[in-house]
């Protein structure tokens, strides 16, 4: 069994598990989890394998992943939120998990374009940024937002990217508890036909306007507004 390295915050007697994406770790939840907390949640935050304190592995996949995520998670958590490549963890591991209610933070369930690999390039590329190229790069960030992740591609392992080898895409199943969308503005996973058809299947959408990828961290007030309702 691999034993995940877990952050928490606060000791209410209802559980939030928080899942973050690729080349992030648990503290791309820094406003989130203690967010959560002042509401009454016993939150919890893996490291996914190869990011942040968890386990570094020789080969990565999908499948893998999902089942360590499980393991490290209770059952039937009040509330369970993931980001992007987390959202699409989440997605897979949510009928053993069986939250009460769940959250997919502009998940990463797009095939991947033509090119793949120039995508693989740009996350691994990710590894050597310095604070300057992070800050240009994502210049809606606040600087603590910013050290955190330079901080997370530090523990990073830019061999987790192969996890995707092969991905063509994911369909969720019907949510079989609530389940809400946050999508960036634009969505690239999530484009505006895409996200009808799962408005039409079950799914509640809503978007954070003018925010990236990492919604939370590009707008977190509007992260919270979009979440009214839910915790």
């Amino acid at each position: 069994m691999t034993q995940l390295h877990v952050e928490q915050w606060g000791s209410g007697d209802r559980t939030a598990v928080l899942v973050h994406g690729i080349t992030a770790d648990s503290s791309s939840w820094w406003r989130t989890g203690p967010e959560l907390a002042g509401r009454g949640f016993h939150v919890l935050a893996p490291d996914l394998p190869g990011h942040g304190r968890s386990p570094r592995w020789e080969t990565y996949s999908l499948d893998a992943m999902t089942d360590a995520l499980v393991e490290a998670l209770p059952r039937r958590p009040a509330l369970a939120v993931g980001h992007s490549l987390g959202a699409l963890l989440l997605a897979r591991a949510c009928e053993r998990l069986e939250p009460g209610r769940v959250v997919y933070v502009d998940p990463a369930w797009a095939a991947p374009p033509a090119d793949g690999g120039a995508m693989a390039r740009a996350l691994r590329a990710q590894k050597d940024w310095d604070m300057e190229q992070i800050t240009a790069a994502l210049p809606r960030w606040e600087p603590e937002a910013r050290r955190y992740k330079r901080a997370a591609l530090d523990r990073w392992d830019p061999e987790t990217v192969s996890s995707f080898e092969g991905f063509a895409g994911y369909e969720p199943p019907g949510p079989t508890a609530p389940a809400l969308l946050v999508l960036a503005d634009p969505s690239h996973n999530i484009p505006p036909r895409r996200a009808e058809r799962l408005r039409g299947e079950g799914f509640e959408v809503r978007t954070v306007p003018g925010t990236g990828h990492v919604v939370h961290n590009e707008d977190f007030d509007g992260f919270k507004a979009a979440l009214k309702g839910w915790y």
